[in-house]
């Protein structure tokens, strides 16, 4: 009874279910409510683990997107320094190639032997430039020898013992006379400097100094030395300017530092100063250097103008930029002007070895290194 009770109540839900079924697709062609068809969605919870969206580019990078990357121009920056920065090279190569072109008459006919030559003779075609260079070294290195220390004494008193309303006339004046003309420089020298180098100076140095060697024979006031004291005078506002730059810039620290271990001005300015300063010193006077090389008219004006190389200061001499300024007009033949030409190629070539020295210099007293801190 059981079994057929169960076997009764299974038929009637098959017929529940054909009928709903039947019930369902007649009710399929008819139009679903639109309640039916809207559904509410159901939050689901967020799974864990999952990750976060990124978030879009901002204000600023969407701008600069716009604008571009400006790669294009770095480029052509770029591009522009690295050509200035290879005109310099172009520069010296055109200058020497020039200077080595237009002297090959007077290479291929003296050789080396024209910068050991002290012969100087136009009229029969003999030319040496060993004088030339002798004047050259000897007056720049006797004008350093001058104005090196007083105007390194000049830069110390500006930036660390002058009074502040002194300091602004006497760094003015400084600056001026560097930009008198160098002509302006000879015609002072002939009219103040020759007549005390004759009458004073002169006598007074061979009177002291005579047994040395270096004060003998005429002194005419014009010669090596007179053209050395009116380069000195040159180079000094060069040397004394750079210098008191220089020591402005060494930090206020260094000072107070080394006075707080209880040395002395003079100690603090050796130490504190003049030791973290030294390799701009030294550029200093490398500037000075080069421009006492390379000076013509105040020199020309003042040194004599004689081809010799004598031992005494007083006696007559010549520089390279000297005779180029002289000869030049005066040179008709081709020997001639081709020996003028290679003198100036051996002024080009001092200045490459004199620079080549300073850096060697500079490296002796770094070492590479940086300034110390005192």
């Amino acid at each position: 009874m059981l079994l057929a009770k169960a076997m009764r109540g299974n038929s009637r839900k098959t017929v529940s279910l054909t009928q709903m079924t039947s019930n369902s697709e007649s009710n399929s062609s008819s139009p679903t409510p639109l309640s039916r068809v809207l559904t509410v969605p159901v939050p689901t919870a967020p799974v864990v683990g999952a990750p976060k969206p990124e978030p879009g580019p901002s204000v600023i990078r969407q701008f600069l997107a716009r604008r571009g990357s400006g790669r294009l121009a770095d480029q052509a920056f770029a591009g522009l320094m690295v050509v200035c920065a290879c005109s310099i090279f172009a520069i010296v190569i055109f200058i020497l190639t020039i200077l080595i072109v237009r002297s090959k008459l007077s290479l291929a006919q003296f050789g080396f032997k024209f910068f050991s030559s002290q012969s100087w003779d136009p009229v029969s075609g003999d030319f040496g430039a060993l004088p030339f260079i002798y004047g050259t070294l000897a007056t720049s290195f006797l004008a350093l020898l001058m104005a090196v220390p007083l105007a390194l004494g000049v830069a110390v008193f500006l930036t660390e013992l002058c009074p502040k309303a002194l300091r602004a006339p006497i760094s003015f004046l400084t600056e001026l006379l560097a930009a008198i003309p160098s002509v302006v420089y000879g015609l002072w020298a002939l009219v103040v400097l020759v007549p005390i180098m004759r009458d004073s100076l002169g006598p007074f140095l061979l009177k002291t100094l005579g047994w040395t060697g270096l004060f003998e024979g005429a002194n005419f006031g014009v010669g090596l030395l007179t053209a050395s004291i009116i380069l000195a005078i040159m180079i000094l506002p060069i040397i004394s300017s750079l210098t008191r730059d220089i020591m402005n810039a060494v930090p206020n620290s260094q000072r107070e530092a080394v006075l707080a271990l209880g040395a002395t001005r003079w100690e603090m300015i050796r130490v504190g100063v003049l030791r973290n300063s030294r390799i701009g010193i030294v550029g200093a006077v490398m500037l000075g250097l080069g421009r006492a090389l390379g000076e013509t008219m105040a020199v020309t004006m003042v040194i004599g103008n004689h081809p010799v190389i004598s031992k005494s200061l007083f006696a007559p001499g010549y520089t390279l930029a000297s005779v180029i300024a002289n000869e030049f007009s005066e040179a008709t033949d081709d020997v001639y002007l081709s020996a003028l030409i290679e003198i100036g190629l051996a002024l080009f070539l001092v200045t490459i070895v004199v620079n080549t020295i300073a850096r060697l210099l500079v490296w002796a007293v770094t070492r590479g290194a940086p300034a110390r801190v005192a």
